[in-house]
């Protein structure tokens, strides 16, 4: 796997079109850091900051959240009443009158929940379209709890299961099934309902860019209003995922300040085009990069799967032009289950090693996947076929489906790469190193020099595992010592100044070259 570009928040940058940009290559030097991603959260305060902090936690904290409370209690009978009668009519019906006046009623009362938690200052820009005009409201990016703030505003409609409304306040989720249907449903309704206020990402980021939208609200092939989120603060205490700040120190930390801004914008109602209401992923992506230009972020094909593969903690952490993102991606397309090919790589391994370093072409590769050849498994194939004449090593599949079944296992990983790549004498050399590490990182230039000396003491020109793993042990940060940049600010996704990556990974992975390539990959089949 050594295609050379960007990691996974190069930016495709929303440039307000239809249709994806392109990349030039890029030469690589030693591997960057450890990409940052759009899931991680640091807070770092001053000493003024802490002494704030100390002081409205002493003050102004008890208080707000104590009318924040009894706020969030009132408006529970409120929600239990407008959910009183038949749920089946309920669901088929839009809301009564009496039901408007409950809304009215929550919203104020939420307002004032807001406004005791220190948002005095929310700004909304832009008219919110009429149901009519627009029956789907996209919110993005979404970074917290706090986002909850416009759906109180708005009082939008939200897609629940009938069983939700035993559940004070909030409810959970419906199944992804039912809950498209209700969105097609209600979407469809001509403003008979009030409108679906939906997040597209599907999961909380860091605002640095804007993730992957999930298709859901826009199956109906309806219109829909952009809406834009910000949050304007000197210190950001607003932001809550998957890595940083739990949601109770989040909560306690923006109660102590002492105000805390919002801004709501209402972009202009997107009409689909006859081809995205055909595609709902052509049209979430579309829409995605609409809202990336009125941000001034990037976009990102990163989704909260990917998120799990790069941020798992090992001693082999991925770097941020890593191509192992997109491989992972492909087999999932694949069909391909983890937890299916972890339990079969030692059979994979076997069979790789059989090989002794022999190539395959494309329809020997699809035999061993058991798969059909179709345009993902040929896409999958150009990862590495790094001499483009047709033919791969299957070891190289092989370390890379490793770090995908087990991404927080390094020396896993590299212990199955030795027993594939090394002698019969139990060894391999710097050459064998640098392919296991080049595959294992998903980068295309890697420098191992100075890590193999560092680990032939005895300068024999081969080593074996017992060597790497001792080594290992001695020098745990072996990685960001000898193979990763000197630099190691990490990468913000706003701050990238690359062009345009289409794939939001690899550059040279974009649709053009994978075009080419297969092409004349099946020149040579015929």
């Amino acid at each position: 796997m050594r295609l050379k570009g960007r990691g996974c928040c190069a930016p495709g940058r929303g440039n307000g079109g239809r249709d994806e940009g392109g990349g030039d290559e890029e030469e690589l030097g030693p591997a960057p850091p450890p990409v940052r991603s759009p899931f991680v959260h640091q807070l770092r305060f001053s000493a003024l900051q802490k002494s704030k902090i100390a002081f409205m936690t002493l003050t102004l904290f008890p208080i707000r959240l104590f009318v924040a409370a009894f706020m969030m209690l009132l408006a529970w009978p409120f929600a239990f009443i407008a959910s009183v009668g038949s749920a089946e009519r309920a669901l088929e019906k839009p809301l009564s009158w009496w039901r408007k006046v409950v809304d009215v009623l929550l919203k104020v009362i939420m307002r004032t929940m807001w406004l005791a938690g220190g948002f005095h200052w929310i700004n909304v820009k832009g008219r919110q379209a009429l149901p009519t005009e627009a029956a789907i409201l996209t919110l993005a990016p979404h970074s917290s709890y706090f986002d909850a703030i416009p759906v109180t505003m708005t009082m939008a409609s939200i897609v629940m299961k009938a069983e939700s409304k035993d559940i004070p306040v909030w409810g959970n989720q419906d199944s992804r099934r039912k809950t498209v249907e209700e969105i097609k449903r209600r979407a469809q309704s001509n403003g008979k309902w009030p409108q679906i206020m939906i997040f597209p990402e599907g999961t909380c980021t860091n605002r640095s860019c804007l993730i992957t939208f999930k298709p859901g609200a826009f199956i109906p092939g309806v219109p829909v209003q952009p809406v834009i989120l910000r949050y304007p603060n000197k210190l950001d205490t607003i932001t809550w995922t998957w890595q940083g700040p739990g949601a109770l120190k989040i909560l306690w930390l923006t109660l102590c300040q002492f105000h805390n801004f919002v801004e709501i914008e209402f972009l202009p109602v997107y009409v689909p085009s006859e081809e995205e209401r055909k595609n709902p992923s052509l049209y979430a992506n579309n829409v995605r990069r609409v809202m990336a230009k009125a941000l001034g972020v990037s976009v990102t094909d990163y989704t909260f799967e990917d998120c799990q593969l790069a941020l798992a903690e090992g001693q082999l952490r991925l770097p941020s032009n890593t191509c192992l993102l997109e491989f992972a991606k492909l087999v999932r397309s694949l069909g391909l289950k983890p937890e299916k090919l972890e339990k079969e790589l030692d059979a994979y391994s076997g069979h790789a090693k059989r090989m002794k370093g022999g190539r395959v072409g494309l329809k020997e590769f699809a035999e061993y996947l058991e798969v059909p050849v179709y345009d993902t498994l040929e896409n999958m194939f150009a990862l590495f076929d790094e001499k483009e004449d047709g033919l791969i090593d299957l070891r190289e599949y092989v370390t890379a489906l490793s770090v995908f079944c087990k991404p927080s296992k390094t020396l896993e990983t590299i212990q199955l790469a030795f027993k594939m790549y090394q002698s019969e004498a139990g060894t391999l050399t710097e050459k064998d190193l640098t392919c296991i590490l080049k595959t294992a990182m998903g980068v295309s230039d890697l420098n191992v020099s100075s890590l193999f000396r560092a680990i032939d003491e005895e300068e024999r020109g081969e080593i074996t595992y017992d060597d790497f793993h001792r080594f290992t042990e001695i020098c745990p940060d072996f990685a960001d010592e000898y193979l990763y940049s000197d630099q190691m600010e990490t990468e913000s996704c706003l701050e990238t100044t690359v062009p345009p990556a289409p794939n939001g990974f690899c550059m040279d992975f974009s649709p053009e070259i994978i075009k080419d390539r297969r092409n004349r990959l099946q020149k040579k089949l015929n």
